[in-house]
């Protein structure tokens, strides 16, 4: 997709399954098995749908999937892919990763900064981007390594730990320009300081919107996610964006519909909103 000067693609992190019921949190599975229909054990596909962004400058990454450091029993469990999912889709793109100038992590939950950080022939745990940096919002990295027992089932140090040792993070605080044209938009719900994106170049827009709204079947607002730290703040903000969204054309970038990359958005009494137009999922 180009987006002005900035060229956008889908780059996968690897396809995997997860319980339908924590996807649609208190609605009923009549209802969203209807739009999302689950497997025998109520499975639903979901996708990580990391974004390269190619602008003048540099190599952008958005998010980085599950990568290749999870236990055997998760990956059997939730049908994760083997190996190394988002570099075999960045090689497929012609990208290594060490082209890669900066990483932007919307949030510091397995699926979204795992594959940033894998495992050398030693054992050893090193960055799978040695020339990135890192961006993600300070609020963010203070309780994925704060240890706090709540937060356990969240987060874990070790996804992100290594990152700051070696030197590649940036940590930012609310809502600014990250980098040249791409605005962070701080929304909670999802986490605490959950982030979405903002991407303008030459008067067109598209928003990333990442864990607050993770498919087009979570279009309305009261189809929020088991995992939603504040869910009352996810279904305000949701619609505040998604509103925003439709009534100025932006294009709407999903980080876990299995079909549905990056669609436009229109308004509908009965719904809320619908897809008017939809870019395809790899």
């Amino acid at each position: 997709m180009q987006l002005g000067h900035l060229r956008l693609e889908t780059i996968s992190g690897g396809r995997f399954k997860t319980d339908g019921g924590t996807m649609f949190g208190v609605v009923p599975r009549e209802l969203w098995a209807r739009v999302f229909p689950p497997d025998d054990g109520n499975m639903i596909d979901q996708a990580t749908n990391c974004l390269l962004i190619r602008d003048e400058e540099e190599l952008i990454l958005v998010d980085t999937g599950y990568g290749s450091r999870l236990p055997e029993s998760q990956r059997r469990r939730t049908a994760s892919e083997e190996g190394e999912p988002l570099r075999v889709s960045l090689e497929a793109a012609g990208v290594s990763p060490e082209d890669i100038g900066t990483v932007i992590l919307t949030h510091l939950h397995y699926d979204h900064v795992g594959g940033a950080l894998r495992e050398d022939e030693s054992g050893e745990v090193v960055p799978v981007f040695p020339n990135a940096t890192h961006v993600v919002q300070a609020g963010e990295f203070e309780r994925a390594t704060s240890g706090r027992e709540e937060l356990r089932a969240a987060y874990s140090a070790d996804w992100v730990t290594p990152l700051a040792d070696a030197g590649l993070l940036e940590l930012v605080s609310g809502d600014i320009e990250l980098r040249p044209g791409i605005h962070s938009i701080v929304t909670g719900g999802h986490s605490r300081h959950h982030q979405a994106l903002l991407l303008e170049s030459d008067g067109q827009q598209a928003l990333y919107i990442a864990d607050l709204c993770p498919t087009t079947r979570h279009l309305k607002s009261l189809w929020c996610m088991g995992y939603d730290e504040e869910v009352l703040v996810t279904r305000r903000r949701k619609s505040e964006l998604l509103g925003q969204a439709a009534d100025r054309g932006w294009w709407v970038l999903f980080d876990h519909d299995p079909d549905t990359a990056a669609a436009r958005l229109e308004r509908d009494p009965r719904k809320e909103f619908t897809v008017a137009e939809g870019v395809a999922s790899l």
